[in-house]
């Protein structure tokens, strides 16, 4: 295939994706090697791909294509969560656009309904995800409501509520008035809002009898509505200015029933008035207290959000539209002392934006204490390990502090709740109504299986999530099959932190109690993308890009690398679009490499020059593979990513290939290199491929297929190419290229600084003051400074630019007179610089603590850069004596 002058994304993407697919490159079935094994958070069938997806599934992608690299079987499992609300809610508005209302129907209707919907828009993430290189086994895409796994979630809570672990009770809630349902804590947002504090004034019921005392209490509330719900005011027991209140009643403004003032000292005296008014049906502090003092539940609100008959004025209203009537009413009877500006935070639905009401409500619930120990200990233990471990302790707090789980909600798309109702109020719980009616027989004798009902909630979405990974190998259906004993435990999750106690947590939990195992070995928690000012991406903000987009733009190469490029695990990316142009733009560094080389002509009579350069390139490899396995070994991405980048660019691309390349010929079409060279820098382009791959699938299979490498046979592909294993490593031949690298730079500093042309040659004369054998590199030196053959000298070269490089000294000849007064300011300006490094290093060293605790390796740097510092001062010194500075 003939090269294009330049990369074209478009063209190659679907080419190789569509390869890969076509020959089952990404299927797994289990074999002799060992697994590596991925299950993809699953994403909102509603979803469509956003910057989150894309940083979680590049990083899972790059561990998943590099573990296959290395020679493992890796599967890395598809799938979408069926989103309870998210989805009813799609399919809510779907059916408004064609005039119909979901009161309308019946629950098989509905179903049938958002079925069609999920048939026709559930996909469409799964379809974008392999925009991005995706390698997941298509084959195994599943999906959280299909049939086997609905019987997984059923069979669970059957499992559950035989040991005792689910029951149904009255409880405070998190409930969303327009969905009409309860939701769980994870898909509540917090917003910090402006509001309104209103000071309301209680009238104190006294006795005639009663020495004359405040008719009035003053409270604070943001939530005036609900005065009509109050159980109490209460005060804290130690505060003087309300002393006269003990054992004292009030009435509640506007509708005059009397309440009790309770003590307790939950209430600070330093905040508000001192004095709380306690709502136990509407707020969750308030409900812990009123259980407490034994205090009635009085609530005022329909599910709908309206207030009902027990609020007894307004009846009817929107909780927002009473709040405004509500102050008015207080104003206009004189109950209200003032209002003032406030600003708290304030639950919404993630799904509907609608405030959520804490609210009592009968549910179903699953206790987790007894599953919650385990669970902290795998990651105690190190059984599990999260990354970045900053995290453990915040798990730790969840775990120690867990509370009962509500599992139901008041919505149709879902799994239903296997609990069967008789006449008389009781229930069963079993998997079919033919069970129940068996188990119904024994409670009620005479009973008929019509009269027994079923259950109209469904189970929260993170029910059937948690079965995730034991699922999707249908370990519940078979908990001995092939799949789940050669898959399970899985081993990375990648994930974002906010769901570590919602999500991660439970599937350890699940996984103990089923599997009696963890589910994985490693968590990598991923960092929120925000934008450059730090913003958080979003819809409404308008600050995130379409990631389809940049790739059209960028490239899916460019992209992966933009994102992995400002990711640290577990901290925030502040990403900007200017990182997918680094991206791409690395691409098309490679794309060029790759093009320049496949124009040299191979001449086999020629002898090859560049032992030193391919002997330094091999030994910097090898120490490049080392720091790049290491970085990924503790899961630090981004690093091994930028190891590779300057692996790349500035050490093969900026250095070795300008080290070996042939000299430029006018008039020759191809330039000749020898044949050692060339079947050196070949095996390193190829060895440079494979490493990159996991990063830029796309880049790296296109070029793997050019005939540089000779013919390929059909699937000898990048893809699974064995990931190069390290080599010896010439430290010292490290360091010295390092000089000779500081050497070229200084004259190309020269060069500039005196506008001299890069083709003319130029004179460098070296007074060697250490152990390296400058004639070892003078082919490289003399080549890319463009200087005649080196000059050793003994002494200093007057009128000529000099520099130094470690502890030896270099001179460039200049036909010009070196201006002495120029030449003492420079070394005047090193010297100042010297001084102040060595002042630093021997404070170092001079401090006992650090002596004490250093390595002896670090130790001995620090005592070579003060020798190597007080060498120069000296040969620094020499020169400003010599120019009478």
């Amino acid at each position: 295939m003939s090269i294009s002058k330049t990369y074209l994304p478009q063209e190659t993407e679907e080419k190789w994706y569509s390869y890969w697919l076509k020959h089952d490159f990404f299927k797994s079935v289990p074999d002799e090697r060992e697994p590596y094994t991925v299950v993809i958070p699953p994403p909102n069938v509603t979803g469509v791909l956003h910057m989150g997806h894309m940083l979680n599934n590049t990083i899972q992608d790059v561990l998943v294509r590099r573990a296959r690299m290395k020679g493992k079987n890796a599967c890395w499992v598809p799938g979408t969560d069926h989103a309870s609300i998210a989805t009813e809610a799609k399919v809510v508005a779907m059916l408004k656009e064609r005039g119909i209302s979901k009161k309308d129907l019946t629950r098989e209707e509905f179903l049938a309904y958002a079925w069609e919907w999920k048939e026709k828009y559930g996909g469409i993430i799964l379809d974008q995800l392999k925009k991005l290189g995706a390698s997941c086994d298509w084959d195994r895409t599943r999906f959280t409501l299909e049939d086997d796994l609905s019987e997984a979630v059923i069979d669970t809570f059957i499992h559950l509520y035989k040991k005792g672990l689910i029951y149904r009770g009255v409880r405070m809630v998190n409930w969303d008035p327009q969905g009409k349902t309860a939701v769980s804590d994870e898909e509540v947002i917090r917003k910090e809002v402006n509001q309104k504090l209103y000071y309301i004034r209680y009238k104190v019921v006294s006795s005639e009898s009663e020495v004359s005392s405040p008719d009035y209490l003053t409270i604070a509330t943001t939530r005036p509505e609900t005065i009509m719900a109050d159980a109490a005011i209460c005060i804290n027991p130690n505060d003087e200015r309300y002393f006269y209140l003990h054992g004292k009643k009030v009435l509640i403004p506007l509708i005059n029933r009397e309440i009790p003032v309770i003590l307790d000292e939950y209430v600070t005296m330093d905040f508000g008035t001192g004095c709380l008014k306690v709502t136990p049906a509407h707020d969750l502090n308030d409900y812990e207290l009123g259980q407490k003092h034994n205090l009635p539940v009085i609530d005022i609100l329909n599910d709908d959000g309206t207030l009902n008959e027990k609020a007894q004025i307004l009846v009817g209203e929107d909780r927002f539209a009473a709040r405004k009537k509500i102050a008015a009413l207080l104003e206009a009877d004189g109950y209200l002392d003032k209002i003032e500006d406030y600003k708290s935070q304030i639950g919404f639905s993630e799904r509907t934006d609608a405030v959520i009401e804490p609210k009592l409500s009968m549910q179903w619930f699953c206790k987790m204490t007894e599953m919650a120990q385990p669970a902290l200990d795998y990651v105690l233990k190190g059984e599990i390990k999260l990354i970045p471990d900053k995290f453990t302790n915040t798990y730790r707090y969840w775990m120690e502090n867990v509370k009962d789980w509500c599992i139901s909600r008041q919505l149709w798309w879902g799994q239903r709740i296997p609990a069967w109702y008789l006449p008389n109020g009781q229930f069963v719980i079993a998997k079919s109504k033919e069970e129940a009616f068996e188990e119904a027989k024994t409670k009620s004798h005479g009973i008929s299986i019509d009269e027994l009902v079923q259950e109209e909630d469904v189970v929260d979405t993170w029910f059937s999530a948690w079965l995730w990974p034991i699922s999707v190998f249908d370990g519940f259906k078979d908990p001995n099959n092939a799949d789940i004993n050669y898959y399970y435990p899985t081993n990375d999750l990648v994930t974002a932190p906010e769901i570590l106690f919602f999500w991660v947590a439970r599937m350890i939990m699940a996984g103990h109690e089923f599997r009696g195992e963890a589910p994985f070995k490693n968590v990598y928690l991923t960092g929120i993308v925000r934008d450059k000012l730090g913003r958080k991406m979003s819809k409404s903000l308008g600050n995130s890009p379409d990631p389809l987009a940049l790739i059209e733009k960028f490239g899916a190469d460019g992209v992966r690398v933009g994102m992995l490029l400002c990711s640290p695990a577990g901290n925030d990316l502040m990403f900007d679009e200017s990182y997918c142009e680094q991206g791409r733009n690395f691409a098309n560094k490679i794309w060029n490499a790759f093009k320049l080389v496949k124009g040299w002509e191979v001449d086999e009579k020629l002898e090859s020059a560049n032992a030193v350069a391919i002997e330094w390139f091999e030994s910097r490899f090898n120490q490049a593979l080392t720091e790049i396995e290491g970085n990924f070994t503790q899961f630090r991405l981004s690093e091994a990513l930028m190891s590779t980048y300057k692996l790349v660019w500035d050490d093969f691309c900026a250095w070795y290939l300008e080290m070996v390349k042939p000299a430029y010929q006018q008039d020759v079409e191809k330039q000749a290199i020898d044949s050692e060279t060339y079947s050196a820098t070949v095996r390193f382009f190829e060895n440079i491929l494979k490493i990159l791959h996991p990063f830029m699938p796309f880049i790296t299979e296109e070029l793997w297929h050019d005939d540089l490498f000779g013919a390929r046979q059909e699937l000898d592909c990048c893809i699974v190419a064995q990931l190069p294993k390290g080599g010896q490593i010439n430290t010292r031949l490290l360091d010295e290229v390092e000089i000779v690298k500081q050497i070229i730079t200084q004259v190309r500093n020269i060069r500039n600084a005196k506008q001299i042309s890069p083709k003319e040659k130029l004179g460098l004369s070296v007074k060697a003051n250490s152990q390296v054998d400058y004639k070892g590199y003078e082919l490289i030196i003399t080549k890319l400074a463009n200087t005649n053959a080196l000059d050793f000298v003994s002494d200093k070269l007057a009128q000529a630019a000099g520099f130094m490089v470690s502890t030896d000294e270099f001179y460039v000849p200049l036909e010009e007179k070196i201006d002495p007064v120029e030449e003492c300011a420079r070394l005047q300006k090193e010297k100042d610089y010297l001084t102040g490094f060595l002042k630093a290093v021997n404070s170092k060293l001079g401090n006992e603590r650090f002596m004490a605790n250093a390595k002896p390796e670090i130790i001995e740097v620090e005592l070579k850069k003060k020798a190597d510092a007080e060498a120069k001062l000296n040969i620094i010194e020499e020169g400003l004596t010599a120019l009478a500075c």
